[in-house]
């Protein structure tokens, strides 16, 4: 293939390593050591994780936790634009602005739709085992030079806006790979079955509805603990979704894993383990409260989640 998974994950790992020198180098950062020592490991771990034996990158993996433990995660110095530099630039560049961000989805959508399974010779262009995640990042590549032209600046901007971002993540940049490793284990340990043989224990197998209710909480409990619904589903599908709802009660897979999903969502909602959408946010804007985009979510995840309930439990009842 020309374009692989490996590909994206070189350049993040460039772009990371060229982060973690800058963060070195900031003599007003007073954790600057530990700090570029955090970001240098997660570098390398995206960069090298493909030839590098799993035991050590889990030594990097204790080390990254380590530094965060004793405090020495702090985010630096950057050399911004003043408030009127920013204002000027708004004004002169006006909706142009929004042209890199909308690249992003664009050239996804068209990279993963038009090019997945495409070849030149022999080579597939996109590889075909992840067409939209290449996709995506090709996306962002040409994003990123779409937008060093438009604003006319250089490579090195790009590389401090992007250690600026990545110190204002902070630690919760390395969460999706670590709830995606925790996914795995839980299916390979075997938490599904626990969770069938505790159902069977504490709820009649022909009360539909109270199974029903704790697949569908249970799908936003489990993905409150992992931070993602993807990682939870395998566990509740194979506890309680397959031997009951579907073998028991016939009910459509389709419907099941639709709603289940749904249901998942709403723990996402309401769980600062999901950092992708509630603390990176609260982060990026600087919020002092950074648990507020989750308080604010909360209503609304707790209606959603009791639709899903009801609207799986009369499903599956007129199905049956």
């Amino acid at each position: 293939m020309i374009f692989s998974v490996e590909f994206i994950y070189i350049v993040m790992g460039i772009i990371g390593l060229c982060c973690s020198l800058y963060t070195f180098s900031d003599k007003a950062n007073p954790k600057r050591l530990l700090s570029g020592l955090f970001y240098l490991l997660y570098s390398v771990t995206i960069l090298l994780g493909k030839v590098i034996p799993p035991f050590y990158i889990g030594l990097m993996v204790l080390i990254m936790v380590l530094i965060v433990g004793v405090g020495g995660l702090r985010k630096g110095k950057y050399d911004e634009a003043t408030e009127e530099q920013k204002e000027n630039n708004r004004k002169r560049l006006g909706s142009k602005l929004f042209i890199p961000a909308l690249l992003i989805p664009l050239l996804t959508i068209i990279g993963a739709k038009g090019f997945d399974g495409v070849k030149i010779g022999s080579s597939f262009i996109l590889d075909p085992a992840n067409p939209t995640l290449v996709a995506l990042g090709i996306a962002c590549i040409i994003a990123i030079l779409a937008a060093m032209l438009l604003t006319k600046s250089t490579p090195q901007t790009g590389i401090k806006e992007s250690r600026r971002l990545l110190e204002a993540i902070g630690w919760a940049v390395v969460l999706p790979q670590l709830l995606a490793t925790l996914g795995t284990i839980f299916t390979k340990a075997g938490v599904g079955t626990v969770v069938a043989d505790t159902v069977t224990k504490i709820i009649p197998e022909s009360n539909l509805f109270m199974i029903v209710f704790v697949f569908c909480v249970g799908m936003a409990l489990f993905t409150m603990i992992m931070g993602n619904a993807f990682a939870a589903f395998p566990v509740m599908a194979a506890g309680i979704a397959v031997p009951f709802l579907i073998h028991q009660f016939n009910a459509d897979p389709n419907h099941i894993a639709a709603i289940s999903m749904f249901a998942g969502y709403c723990g996402t909602l309401m769980t600062p383990m999901a950092a992708n959408f509630n603390i990176v946010p609260a982060a990026l804007l600087d919020l002092k409260d950074k648990n507020h985009v989750i308080r604010v979510q909360i209503p609304t995840a707790l209606f959603v989640l009791a639709f899903n309930v009801l609207l799986m439990y009369f499903l599956v009842k007129w199905e049956v």
